[in-house]
C-alpha cells in the first residue's frame, strides 16, 4: 500500500487539520483577556477555529468515501482526523467555560497546562508533516513528546486540584474552576490520543 506524500489528498487534508489546530492553540495560549467583554471576542474566534476544524473534517470523510484505495488504511486516516479534532473541539469548550463563568483571569496552573497543551500541538503539526515525507520512524520522536506534555498535565491537574480545594472559599467559584483545570486536562488525553493514533500508524506502516 502506497503511503502518503505531499501532493496526495489525504496529505493535504491531514496537513489543513493540524494547521487549524495549531493556529487555533496559539491563539488560545496568546490571547489576553482583559475584561469581560473580551471573553466574547475570545469564545467566537475559538468557535471559528472548531467550525473550520469540523468543516475539514467533513472533507476527509468525503474523500474516504469516494476514494477506492487509500495510501494508508482508512480507519487510521479517519482516526488521526478525528483525535486531531477532538483537540480542537476541546479547546474551543475550554474557552466557551471562560465566557460562561465570566473568567478573566487565567492563573498559573491554568498557564501550564495551555502551554503544555500548544506544545503538543506543536508537535502534532510536525509528525503529520513527516508522515507526508514518508519519515515514519522520525514520528515515534514526537508522538513521544506529545506524551510527555500530556505527563506534565497529569501532575499539574493534581497540585491545581490539590491548591484550590486548599484556598478557594467561595463553593461557586470552586466548582468553576475545577471544571476548567479538568477539561485542560482531558485535552492533554486527547493530544496523547493523537500521539497513539500516530503510533499506531508507524506500527502498521514502517
Amino acid at each position: 500500500m502506497a503511503l502518503l506524500s505531499k501532493k496526495d489528498k489525504f496529505s493535504v487534508l491531514l496537513g489543513n487539520v493540524s494547521t487549524n489546530l495549531l493556529e487555533a492553540a496559539n491563539y488560545y495560549t496568546d490571547f489576553k483577556i482583559k475584561n469581560v467583554s473580551d471573553l466574547k471576542v475570545f469564545s467566537e474566534k475559538m468557535k471559528e477555529y472548531e467550525t473550520k476544524g469540523d468543516n475539514y473534517v467533513h472533507d476527509m470523510i468525503l474523500e474516504l468515501n469516494h476514494a477506492f484505495i487509500t495510501p494508508i488504511e482508512r480507519e487510521d486516516l479517519l482516526a488521526l482526523t478525528m483525535t486531531m479534532d477532538d483537540v480542537l473541539d476541546g479547546l474551543e469548550h475550554n474557552a466557551a467555560l471562560f465566557e460562561m463563568y465570566s473568567i478573566t483571569q487565567a492563573d498559573d496552573y491554568m498557564i501550564k497546562f495551555v502551554d503544555a497543551i500548544q506544545k503538543c500541538a506543536i508537535e502534532i503539526e510536525k509528525a503529520i508533516d513527516l508522515l507526508s515525507t514518508k519519515k515514519l520512524k522520525k514520528i515515534r520522536e514526537h508522538a513521544i513528546k506529545i506524551k510527555e506534555h500530556e505527563s506534565t498535565c497529569d501532575s499539574v491537574l493534581r497540585q491545581s486540584i490539590k491548591n484550590l480545594f486548599a484556598t478557594e472559599k467561595d463553593p461557586i467559584q470552586l466548582i468553576k474552576v475545577k471544571e476548567i483545570y479538568e477539561n485542560l486536562e482531558e485535552i492533554a488525553d486527547d493530544c496523547q490520543n493523537v500521539a497513539n493514533t500516530l503510533e499506531s500508524i508507524v506500527m502498521k506502516n514502517a
